[in-house]
């Protein structure tokens, strides 16, 4: 038997939602990161748990929200249909028997003309030869959502032999990935609710940041400049900034950077470091604080140029590009965490306090 193809049109994009996801998302981390730094700063417990409280919130409401969803979805009965393998192509997991294939397949649906989607689905290795570039096999997906396919690897005794008959004419593209397509404005709308929430923790309690400030002018805080350097140290944080031309992935810049923060001072336990390029920044935990701490010199210095390497030219953010190392102990172990952002998108990558990465996200 051989199904001649037509084409179907790509999902309808649902824009709006994703945008009100990406404001309500970057709403959210932005005062929530606001929230722990000025809470740390001002010495505001309170604060510094609802900045640590908020993220945890929102994704618990995320997922509540989701279940109606979930449950409509459960009670509707997959579709059926047989499809054709375009090509294949391996993209992870090669080290275990199962290994994630990232598909390219033509599906010819009975009631609707076909179309070409890909897909990632993981293999078991021993079964990967079944899935070669024009081998008829059958898929199911959710009626609602056709691009949401899956191979069935133990078809009924009915569907192996149609797939035994079959004979699939190739679609033309482009392959359906996603409902929504990649947008640059879901990214942009993130980024500005991000700051503007930040913005306005930060105005909120700016009286509690003068006084703060001006407290540590007067006492404890020092400054130190120079042509190359400045560096300003208070009782609750430290910050270090270069001058042109210089860089913290430099050989040595940033163990030199920490020691001028530390220098003359008893060793303070420190709870978030945040690097970029020029700019060090040190938030020290709060007297009779309970959070999760670290010493300074537990960093991999020699690890992190090497993290910052790999996540600028692996990750997939294209060029320019802007990055950022955040340091901190809030889930027990040390986490090093280098983010990305570039025009193709924002990524990022974890390693642990041997600067050992366990946690890779490409840029979507």
């Amino acid at each position: 038997m051989t199904i001649t193809t037509g084409t179907v049109s790509p999902p309808p994009r649902n824009t709006l939602v994703a945008l009100a996801r990406g404001i309500l998302t970057g709403g959210v981390v932005g005062a929530s990161l606001a929230a722990v730094v000025v809470g740390a700063v001002i010495e505001s417990a309170p604060l510094f748990v609802a900045g640590l409280v908020l993220p945890v919130a929102y994704v618990l409401l995320v997922l509540l929200a989701g279940v109606p969803r979930l449950a409509r979805e459960a009670a509707i009965a997959p579709h059926m249909a047989l499809a054709m393998v375009e090509s294949r192509e391996a993209v992870g997991g090669e080290a275990t028997s199962d290994v994630a294939v990232r598909f390219d397949l033509t599906v010819a649906p009975d009631d609707v003309p076909a179309y070409r989607v890909a897909f990632t689905q993981n293999v078991n290795l021993v079964d990967l030869a079944d899935y070669r570039p024009g081998a008829v096999v059958v898929v199911q997906y959710p009626p609602d959502r056709p691009w949401r396919v899956r191979i069935v690897k133990r078809p009924t005794p009915l569907w192996e032999e149609r797939v035994a008959d079959a004979r699939l004419d190739s679609a033309p593209g482009p392959a359906m990935v996603s409902e929504t397509p990649k947008s640059c404005a879901v990214g942009l709308v993130m980024l500005v609710a991000l700051l503007l929430a930040a913005a306005g923790v930060v105005l909120g309690f700016r009286a509690e940041l003068f006084d703060e400030g001006a407290s540590a002018g007067s006492g404890s805080s020092s400054s130190t400049s120079s042509s190359s350097s400045t560096t300003v140290v208070s009782s609750a944080s430290g910050t270090v900034s270069l001058g042109p031309g210089q860089s913290f992935l430099d050989k040595g810049e940033l163990r030199k950077a920490v020691g001028a923060l530390t220098k003359g001072t008893d060793a303070r336990a420190a709870l978030t470091v945040v690097v970029q390029d020029r700019l060090l920044s040190v938030v020290y935990a709060p007297t009779g604080s309970e959070a999760p701490t670290f010493a300074l010199d537990s960093l991999p210095y020699e690890r992190l140029p090497a993290l910052v390497e790999e996540a600028r030219t692996g990750l997939g953010v294209g060029s320019p590009q802007t990055w950022q190392i955040t340091v901190e102990r809030l889930t027990g172990s040390l986490t090093v965490r280098v983010g990305v952002t570039g025009p193709d998108g924002t990524a990022s990558l974890e390693a642990d306090g041997d600067g050992t990465v366990v946690r890779r996200t490409p840029a979507r």
